[in-house]
């Protein structure tokens, strides 16, 4: 299989975007989300200070600390990169305009997500990470990467020879779309525990690490809760590809897709029970990005069966 440079750009993209929500969930866990009070600046320069001595005089000394500063101004550069790698994604994806319109309406689609993504980056800034935002940035960011998935497949569709029962191709592709949906959902509620740890976490009496869960409003037990509906669709995921005997690609993505959802229960269980450490708060959010994007491309290949044998 050889690839062409739009397929291997936008491979790379695919890749590097989700290493992006990887950086993101490290400034979460860092607490450097205002690592740079201003945007696109970071305190009025376009390359931060090292030290207070380097702090422009306009900005408070208490607003610095250098090693958020750095670890958000990193995120920013790799989010520029991403920029610049869907853009360069778009470019070529004029090639198909003709051939194949979904894989240049989809790049052009992520073009366009990426800057308004970039606009709203800013926007959670100046408003101080508040509350609802950070939701929409992350659902931005997982509608960019779910495009990008989706030009990627299209793009290479051709090498693609899997063929699936009919029967078995309806069931399957419901409980996928039924997983998806869950997850989506899960990751909203997620998300928004998220936003009320960051409230308990900033507040002028600051609880120990091990209460914040506990202390988050209803929707932490509805997120805890509506994890059982998650397991569930796995759960079923796992009894159809043994049902009717799954193989190849559609039975190793079903693995994988089975694995990653327990997975996140696990990790789940590990932040509640294990006082929320950092390196489990990175993992579940990254966790949640592959889990997604494992299930839209396996409802991308489960649709896409018999159409090339």
């Amino acid at each position: 299989m050889k690839l062409n440079a739009f397929q291997k750009t936008a491979i790379i993209t695919v890749a590097a975007t989700l290493f992006l929500i990887l950086v993101g969930g490290l400034v979460r866990a860092a607490g450097a989300g205002l690592g740079c009070p201003d945007w696109p600046k970071c305190f009025g320069m376009w390359i931060p200070p090292t030290s207070l001595a380097d702090l422009p005089s306009e900005f408070n000394a208490n607003q610095f600390n250098v090693y958020n500063t750095w670890i958000e101004y990193v995120n920013r550069l790799v989010g520029v990169l991403i920029g610049f790698l869907i853009l360069a994604t778009f470019v070529l994806s004029f090639k198909y305009r003709k051939s194949k319109p979904t894989v240049f309406y989809s790049s052009f689609a992520a073009f366009v997500l990426v800057l308004f993504q970039g606009w709203l980056g800013g926007v959670v800034v100046k408003t101080g990470l508040h509350s609802g935002m950070i939701t929409v940035h992350m659902l931005v960011a997982m509608l960019i990467i779910t495009t990008l998935l989706y030009a990627t497949f299209k793009a290479t569709s051709d090498f693609l020879k899997v063929r699936i029962e009919q029967e078995f191709r309806k069931k399957l592709l419901l409980t996928l779309w039924i997983l998806s949906g869950v997850s989506m959902v899960q990751l909203v509620l997620g998300t928004q525990v998220r936003e009320a740890i960051d409230a308990i976490k900033n507040a002028a009496e600051v609880l120990p690490r091990s209460m914040w869960l506990d202390s988050v409003d209803t929707i932490f037990p509805i997120h805890r809760s509506f994890s059982w509906l998650v397991v569930c669709a796995g759960g079923f995921l796992y009894y159809i590809l043994t049902r009717y005997k799954a193989e190849g690609l559609v039975l190793k993505l079903g693995r994988w897709n089975v694995m990653l959802v327990f997975a996140q229960v696990l990790v789940g269980v590990g932040l509640y029970y294990l006082d929320m450490p950092r390196i489990l708060q990175v993992l579940h959010l990254v966790g949640m990005a592959f889990m997604i994007c494992a299930q839209f491309l396996m409802i991308l290949v489960v649709r896409s069966a018999n159409k090339n044998i």
